[in-house]
């Protein structure tokens, strides 16, 4: 193995020796899940193990089921707060489902990403327990998805379901570090477009994918609850160093996580869903390029002018400037709206040309 980035050994001797101090000072590890997916064969969990107080209880920190409940304390409307999190690295975990059991541990940031397999449950929500000596076991939700599912969605979150002009630095650390959660502006029609969508199949997996860091995790999912988005799992991204470099790349991470959805239900096919703020027309062209048997339709939001401007500095798309490439419009249907009334309406034309079953129009 390629030695590791030299902001990556100095992040973790810093992470190894805060670890040292808290736990001298009485800290304990304290477990976070977020919501994961799968099938009756495999199901992929999703947490974190953090240092905390002695007392302080584990969190749900992304929560995808309807009826499960988060923590609503004033401190957790300031998105900085989110960011003040102390990892715990290589802490024994263990991972509960249906009738599987798996022993990892936590990553050099304090992640869990396991696979489990064989745990016999049957498609729909179901719970994960995650448990570790020391620590208030927590139970993380998991949405599986039937083998006879054909169909899903997968959905960027910024300036696509929220108004947040993330990719400009200054304006992002706004609004994740400073401006309360209740500030935030929702796209209009997005909401509705996905439930029309999942109301023509109901067992068709909504997954969020974002490169936001997954402290964020919180926000967004209350965010999403309190204007009517489907539940379904949040696949964000660790801010910092990495083994390669100083930072991840965000393209990189939603390029993996579309060919991973695709690998792992090779029997559906995905509408996608983002905007024209940033890279999003290029990453969902190139992946339909790729992998054209596993893409139904392409949804852009077109971003106003203003949008535009605080998205990257010009009042047009990025695409404006790239060169015209062969997206194969005519196998997947490319649909442009400024919100999510107008996507949907097109939507309906380009799936009933496919020939998927149709979405209800609204009575």
């Amino acid at each position: 193995m390629a030695r590791p980035h030299a902001a990556a050994i100095v992040e973790d001797a810093w992470h190894r020796r805060v670890d040292a101090v808290l736990r001298g000072r009485g800290w304990q590890p304290r477990l976070v899940a977020h919501t994961g997916y799968g099938s009756p064969q495999f199901a992929r969990v999703l947490g974190r193990v953090l240092l905390s107080r002695r007392g302080e209880r584990g969190a749900r920190a992304d929560a995808g089921a309807p009826t499960r409940q988060l923590r609503s304390a004033e401190d957790e409307r300031r998105g900085w707060r989110a960011f003040i999190t102390a990892p715990a690295m290589n802490v024994p975990v263990t991972v509960t489902l249906g009738r599987a059991q798996v022993h990892t541990r936590s990553d050099r940031s304090g992640y869990i990403d396991i696979k489990v397999k064989d745990h016999g449950l049957p498609p729909g929500w179901a719970e994960a327990t995650i448990s570790s000596m020391g620590a208030t076991p927590v139970q993380a939700a998991v949405f599986l998805v039937g083998d006879d599912e054909t169909f899903g969605i997968v959905s960027d979150i910024d300036d696509t379901v929220i108004s947040t002009s993330l990719p400009r630095p200054m304006i992002a650390a706004w609004n994740t570090f400073v401006k309360s959660e209740n500030a935030r502006h929702v796209v209009p029609g997005m909401a509705t477009m996905y439930r029309e969508l999942l109301t023509a199949h109901p067992g068709a997996p909504m997954v969020y994918v974002s490169t936001g860091a997954w402290n964020t995790a919180p926000t967004l999912t209350r965010f999403l609850r309190r204007h009517g988005y489907p539940a379904g799992p949040l696949l964000l991204t660790d801010w910092g160093p990495t083994n390669t470099g100083w930072f991840r790349s965000g393209q990189d991470h939603k390029r993996a996580c579309l060919h991973r959805l695709a690998n792992e239900f090779p029997h559906i096919r995905w509408v996608l869903v983002g905007d024209d703020g940033q890279h999003d027309p290029k990453i969902y062209g190139d992946f339909a390029l790729q992998r054209p048997d596993a893409v139904e339709a392409i949804a852009i939001r077109e971003l106003t002018p203003s949008e535009q401007v605080l998205s990257h500095g010009i009042p047009v798309s990025l695409e404006e400037f790239t060169p015209a490439r062969d997206r194969r419009e005519k196998d997947v249907p490319v649909c442009r709206a400024g919100d999510g009334y107008g996507l949907v309406r097109l939507l309906r034309v380009a799936l009933r040309h496919k020939g998927t079953k149709q979405v209800p129009s609204p009575e």
